[in-house]
């Protein structure tokens, strides 16, 4: 029974990618439909066609304004997977280098960035967005920096804490013995085996951002109207839910899948990076 389950659980991981890429491939392919023989204005209003239901012209129908919502929703996913994406990269990027260096040079510099890192974490990363996304106004742009400097802990203290257990192996000390520099053992020796942690990690936190930017958006404090971002279409159909309910289930669902397929790829990486399991095999 248990060896059953356990071929059940192979067979499932080895079609964790072939399933999130098939949903991507799908989507692409209603994109090209959608933007090459449909060919909708995303803001342009046409409250003689408002609230119309499923057509050919317009398979998803139109919104209050008589938008088409098939058009919206696919310039939104571009929207807040494209913001999402750029949020991460900004904190994988700052935070690689500066785990990097806190964790290898240690001493003054490890101190001062633990206690900073301690000052972030003291909240949840949710509330320090809310906060500093109402401090700064509403806006997208400011949404992202709000994200970023959220989310760039994480990722400095996930490399500091690798970096710490490297530099004690035979390896780091024969580097240093033999004249190497410090940035060399760093880019050549450190960075691959961070690698994999951080892609792991950085794929599991981009369905957290989605939802982030998502429910911001949602209480005005990200992407303003009439930009189709999915959180800001969710609040502008807020008041026509009982007549037309479509119009938030839409991008709710879409939120669902991109988050749905974000996680079973994070746990695919999981797994292909999984240290213990090769050293058990």
């Amino acid at each position: 029974m248990a060896e059953a389950r356990l071929i059940q659980h192979k067979k499932w991981k080895s079609w964790k990618p072939v399933l999130a890429v098939s949903l991507l491939f799908l989507l692409l392919l209603l994109c090209g439909y959608t933007f090459l023989y449909l060919k909708h204005d995303p803001t342009l209003t046409n409250i003689g066609q408002r609230l119309q239901g499923s057509s050919m012209l317009h398979p998803l129908g139109t919104d209050h304004l008589g938008r088409d919502v098939l058009t919206r929703l696919l310039l939104g996913f571009r929207l807040t997977v494209g913001y999402s994406l750029l949020a991460l990269l900004i904190a994988v990027l700052i935070g690689i280098p500066l785990g990097l260096i806190a964790g290898f040079k240690g001493g003054i510099l490890d101190r001062l960035f633990m206690r900073i890192g301690d000052g972030f974490l003291a909240f949840p990363e949710t509330i320090i967005a809310i906060v500093l996304s109402g401090l700064l106004g509403p806006g997208i742009v400011n949404l992202i920096f709000a994200i970023v400097l959220a989310k760039w802990v994480k990722y400095a203290r996930l490399v500091r804490s690798t970096v710490m257990a490297e530099v004690q192996k035979d390896y780091i000390m024969a580097a240093k013995i033999n004249g190497l520099s410090a940035g060399k053992i760093m880019s050549k020796h450190l960075l691959p085996h961070i690698i994999g942690n951080v892609a792991v990690t950085a794929s599991l936190d981009f369905g957290k951002i989605i939802l982030l930017i998502s429910s911001l958006s949602y209480i005005g404090l990200g992407a303003q109207p009439p930009t189709p971002e999915w959180g800001a279409m969710l609040n502008e159909s807020r008041p026509y839910f009982q007549m037309n309910p479509e119009l938030m289930a839409y991008p709710g669902i879409a939120i669902v899948v991109v988050v749905l397929i974000s996680n079973i790829l994070g746990d695919w990486l999981r797994d292909r990076f999984d240290v213990k399991k090769e050293v058990d095999l």
